[in-house]
């Protein structure tokens, strides 16, 4: 029976564009995909070593606009791009983390924060390189192959839908198999006591190093994603509103598990989606922040982990 859940889940996600006929509804599952990823990227370290980055939104543009770049002044291909951006996005993760996890609280939320504006403005001021606020268009779309002997291009949307769904499960593959791993216990001991933790041996700077990395590498991934979909890159996406939102899906969903994040993301992008088609935008900004606050205050551990809870009640009551 338990099998029987996933399955079907799988199912439903597989054939999605066959029963979902409008273009729009599709689009929003792309970037609500694509927010997944960023979710979960966050989550392993908001959720599991329990740091809280304000600046996530940088290793998201840097892998747009390497992936971008890669692809309009140097011609990559697009895959290529994309393994360079979770390259790039990882090592800028590694020099944040050995810079900034020497501290801890607010003082690596002000490091995070503040390499997330240092990194807005070199694109807003290089115009050379980022072409300023004007930002990148005719981004290529993603494409699989060699150019000149095989290229699959990825233009439609369905096509764009299978591939964002597969680097999502690769990345909630990836994020399952670390946190049930020793690494992942290992994080879970700096969350919970970090002196307890290194008293027997953990060595908190290499494992909080590490998720920086993972975490930076996989908003990287889901950047490339979003400049070859949208095919546009500009300085909004270092916008503080897209950190503000990676949170609340995280928090709102489930801190400290792997579907929580999921779910969040997708509740915290079909929900403006939803608003946006029955009222105003005053309006819309209103009932968000209402519902945002009953979720909060009803469902104050996240969705997931109240589910939870509920059922293990459940199972336990005579």
């Amino acid at each position: 029976m338990k099998r029987i859940g996933p399955g079907l889940l799988a199912i439903v996600l597989l054939t999605v564009p066959l029963w979902v006929g409008n273009p729009y509804y599709v689009h929003v599952l792309i970037m609500a995909g694509i927010f997944a990823i960023l979710a979960l990227s966050l989550n392993l370290l908001l959720g599991y070593t329990g740091l809280l980055s304000l600046g996530h939104t940088a290793f998201f543009g840097i892998g747009a606009y390497t992936s971008a770049l890669l692809a309009l002044r140097l011609d990559w291909p697009p895959w290529v791009g994309f393994l360079a951006a979770v390259l790039v996005a990882g090592l800028a993760g590694y020099g944040i983390g050995k810079v900034s996890l020497r501290l801890r609280g607010a003082y690596f939320v002000l490091v995070t924060i503040s390499f997330a504006g240092v990194i807005y403005l070199v694109s807003v001021n290089w115009m050379e390189l980022t072409n300023g606020p004007l930002g990148l268009p005719d981004v290529p779309p993603f494409s699989l192959g060699l150019p000149g002997l095989f290229e699959l291009s990825i233009r439609t949307k369905p096509a764009a839908y299978y591939l964002v769904l597969a680097v999502a499960g690769a990345a909630y593959f990836l994020c399952h198999r670390l946190v049930r791993s020793r690494i992942g216990r290992g994080f879970i001991a700096l969350r919970e006591n970090e002196a307890l933790a290194e008293s027997v041996g953990i060595n908190g700077t290499r494992y909080l190093v590490l998720a920086a990395v993972v975490s930076a590498a996989m908003a990287g991934a889901a950047g490339s994603l979003y400049a070859h979909y949208t095919r546009f890159v500009s300085p909004e996406v270092f916008l503080f509103t897209y950190t503000v939102t990676m949170v609340i899906m995280v928090v709102a969903g489930g801190k400290g598990t792997l579907v929580g994040p999921v779910l969040g993301a997708f509740l915290f992008t079909a929900l403006p989606e939803a608003l946006r088609a029955v009222t105003s935008w005053q309006w819309q900004m209103l009932l968000y922040g209402v519902f945002l606050i009953l979720t909060v205050f009803f469902l104050p551990k996240g969705v997931i982990p109240t589910i939870e809870t509920w059922l293990r009640e459940r199972r336990a009551s005579p």
